[in-house]
């Protein structure tokens, strides 16, 4: 069943906005959520004095021209352009920040520069509701589902709800080398053409971390489309690699083979938790973020397990300040509820906190956090040249929205400095000379 919408007036006829939406794949998109009329007015008076503040242009196109407030007398600043206020406003008093994403996933609001607008919200994150009210956060949002925990039964389910929905969808914005974690470039800002070039830098310098050469056995945890155990093998590395993904474990094997290296890589549908056996390396990369923070003990646990004395651990991690991570770590998210189901991402103090526990020292840390704003802008530019194949696959205007905001959100964080992402080096832990 598809829900017809009202029709907007817009002056931008090129507006890929959706005329229809599927009431039984986007329940919540489809169909405003209740909310009393005092928490919608809260809403609207809350956004109104936070936007007033802020180097924002609030428009709405139910008028012939431009009306709102333009903040600081910045002309040039991001234009939020609201095609049905009373939704936009609703929807936010229902859901809060769920509700934000959900009104742009049904067309009722844009932007003339959807990234600058999400950094300057995330740049502000912590002022957009005035200190006594955020006494009342647990009031106000929602807690995670019991059903996204990442036991092993979930875990399997939560990926599969994003890294199997296409390896052809992957493939139209992600560069050649199928890499999706952040590329690490010669110089900024990125250039698209060194685009593959940059990813095989960020693999080498994990590589190069974990002391990976001819006959080291490495694990790797979470095998993505395949191309880090390409590498180490080509470096004469015997590769354990491991995914909960059927469609990746499926094409990483085919790329493996084609590269004449399946003799010295094994890919295996296979849980973390459930690994055997020991490896002189380890790496893993942007894996943690979809562990959960429940389960971060027997993540670092299953690392130290797996490691040979004298082993190293390499990880590339994205990190989120400490004092957030704690006030959203049981909160359902936009980006939870559609995008990465189960996931948190850590804080550079849960991994130092949790790898200690495990008997691990932390002996290398760089971030490259900007390096991943350029990363995301070059996949979205490129996601957003492919939506004719995109919608070629069947995937319609509602999730093309999402995909966008999705990649927009994530540049935003980086480009705020709210999100970082880091290259860390873990060995095992030195025990006190008394001890030894």
């Amino acid at each position: 069943m598809t829900l017809s919408l009202p029709p907007v007036s817009t002056s931008d006829p090129d507006l890929d906005r959706p005329t229809t939406i599927d009431l039984a794949r986007w329940p919540d998109v489809a169909r405003r959520p209740p909310a009393s009329a005092l928490r919608t007015a809260v809403a609207r008076t809350l956004l109104e004095r936070a936007f007033t503040r802020l180097p924002l242009r609030i428009t709405t196109s139910l008028v012939p021209r431009p009306a709102a407030t333009t903040a600081q007398g910045v002309d040039t600043a991001p234009t939020l352009t609201l095609h049905d206020p009373d939704a936009f406003h609703q929807r936010i008093g229902a859901d809060g920040l769920i509700g934000f994403g959900e009104s742009y996933m049904a067309g009722e609001w844009d932007s003339d520069d959807l990234v600058g607008l999400l950094t300057v919200l995330a740049r502000q994150v912590d002022d957009l509701v005035p200190a006594p009210l955020r006494r009342l956060r647990g009031a106000w949002v929602r807690s995670r589902p019991h059903l996204d925990r990442n036991s092993i039964d979930g875990a399997r389910q939560n990926i599969h709800r994003h890294y199997d929905l296409s390896n052809e969808l992957f493939a139209l914005f992600l560069d050649p080398s199928l890499s999706y974690s952040s590329a690490v470039f010669d110089a900024l800002p990125a250039d698209g053409a060194g685009f593959t070039a940059a990813q095989h830098r960020k693999i080498d310098r994990l590589l190069d971390l974990a002391e990976v050469g001819p006959g080291t056995r490495l694990l790797e945890i979470g095998t993505g489309w395949g191309e880090l155990a390409l590498r180490a093998a080509a470096r004469g590395a015997r590769v354990h690699t491991i995914t909960l993904s059927a469609e990746q474990r499926a094409l990483a094997t085919d790329r493996i083979a084609a590269a004449g290296h399946a003799d010295r890589v094994t890919v295996e549908l296979c849980d973390y938790r459930q690994v055997e056996g020991r490896y002189d390396a380890v790496i893993s990369v942007e894996m943690i973020e979809a562990v959960g923070a429940e389960y971060w003990p027997a993540y670092f646990g299953a690392l130290r397990r797996s490691l040979s004395p004298g082993g190293r651990i390499a990880l590339q991690a994205i990190t989120m300040p400490h004092e957030r991570m704690l006030a959203t770590a049981r909160t359902h998210t936009w980006i939870s509820k559609y995008v990465f189901p189960g996931g948190l991402i850590p804080s550079r103090e849960a991994i130092a906190e949790h790898s200690a526990a495990a008997g691990l020292d932390i002996v290398h840390d760089t971030g490259y956090g900007q390096h991943y704003a350029e990363t995301l802008r070059l996949w979205r530019e490129r996601f957003l040249r492919e939506h004719e194949a995109v919608a070629g696959l069947g995937f319609d205007q509602v999730f093309r929205r999402m995909w966008e905001l999705y990649l927009a959100y994530s540049e935003a964080g980086f480009r705020a400095r709210y999100l970082d992402v880091r290259q860390l080096l873990l060995t095992e832990a030195s025990q006190p000379e008394a001890t030894r």
